[in-house]
């Protein structure tokens, strides 16, 4: 019993997954369609990062990275604006859960070894508001960007045209709330031995881009989860029982809940005749209950307005924890850190979560 306690606390967010999965099976109970709510390629790319990420932190790359990086900027500031903009960067380039799998630990790495971890809440909020955001000017930013940019056929042109405006106006609020909430204290990383094996690093690098390969569908999903764990068995077993396995089984049942929400009727009946008032302040509203990605894919059969539903679903990736699984991902890497501050990180995750949803629904309400 004292071990199920303790894994529950360690693992609240699951727990808390599992039992809304639960409850939404009640109301529609299981049957064929329920394999069909599962993205295996989703869950295996979380998988493979994770499993690389693990195998590069046990050869100390990301220590190694955090020295570079507090030397070549100098002070705290300056620091938490980087690992924040890699972030953003990170997630136009190889979508926002990927890039939060593969930055946050750098952030804490950072931060933990220049003795600076009353920063981690806020950073690991910024990167995750990062990762929402900055994944919303590319059609494969964000995983309900590349549904919407293949049913619709919008124009790539177009695309990034409608969402340039937020794009920039989340890129300024971050920078803002940086410079004033972070002090330029100066930093120091004592010079112990880092330790680092060249060859398994190189190994391990080559492993990760077959991963991101994998995220840009250049190389099927199968191979990587294959590949991957077969060179990990042999180079660094460890690795493989270090993954975040309550994080994968976290997405899973989300899966089931988001899907099964969506084919509530009631839920599709309330959710159709809001969008005929305004589909952008709905989609928004959406993403706060049942996520954006299912929000996405469930809301497009009811508007062809998909300039406003696009805005919708990306800035609604802010706000409440479950708008995306990317928020979860920031929630759970923060809880295995530093759990007993719990509450502080919730609640300033609200401020800013909610901060950054005003200001960007307000401004597109009168734009778009």
């Amino acid at each position: 019993m004292k071990s199920i306690i303790r894994f529950a606390k360690r693992n609240t967010v699951f727990v808390i997954a599992l039992f809304a999965m639960v409850i939404t099976m009640f109301f529609v109970p299981v049957d064929r369609e329920y394999l069909s709510y599962f993205d295996f390629k989703t869950l295996t790319c979380l998988f493979c990062v994770l499993a690389v990420v693990c195998a590069l932190k046990n050869v100390n790359f990301f220590y190694i990275l955090a020295k570079k990086i507090v030397r070549k900027f100098g002070n705290l500031r300056m620091c938490v604006i980087a690992l924040v903009y890699i972030t953003f960067i990170g997630s136009m380039l190889i979508a926002n859960d990927m890039a939060l799998l593969t930055f946050l630990p750098l952030g804490y790495f950072v931060l933990d070894t220049t003795g600076k971890k009353e920063y981690m809440a806020f950073t690991f909020i910024m990167q995750n508001i990062a990762a929402n955001l900055g994944g919303m000017l590319t059609p494969f930013g964000n995983p309900q960007n590349l549904y919407l940019y293949t049913k619709f056929n919008i124009p790539t042109l177009e695309f990034m045209q409608i969402m340039l405006l937020p794009f920039v106006i989340s890129i300024a609020m971050i920078t803002v709330c940086c410079i004033i909430f972070v002090k330029p204290e100066k930093l120091e990383i004592n010079d112990d031995k880092d330790g680092f094996e060249p060859k398994r690093t190189a190994l391990y690098l080559v492993l990760f881009v077959l991963s991101i390969a994998i995220v840009f569908r250049g190389i099927p999903y199968p191979i990587g989860l294959i590949v991957i764990p077969a060179v990990l068995i042999f180079a660094d077993r460890k690795a493989l029982k270090m993954v975040d396995y309550p994080l994968l089984g976290t997405f899973a049942a989300f899966f089931v809940f988001s899907s099964n929400m969506a084919r509530i009727e009631p839920v599709r009946q309330l959710l159709s005749g809001l969008l005929d008032k305004s589909t952008l302040v709905f989609s928004t509203i959406s993403c706060q209950f049942i996520s954006n990605v299912p929000s996405a894919i469930l809301l497009s059969q009811f508007t062809d307005n998909y300039k406003e539903l696009l805005v919708g679903v990306n800035i609604g990736g802010t706000g409440t924890f479950i708008a995306s699984l990317a928020s979860l991902i920031t929630l759970r890497e923060y809880m295995l850190r530093d759990f007993g501050g719990i509450k502080r990180y919730s609640k300033m995750f609200c401020a800013f979560n909610f901060a950054f949803l005003a200001i960007l629904l307000v401004t597109m309400y009168f734009v778009v």
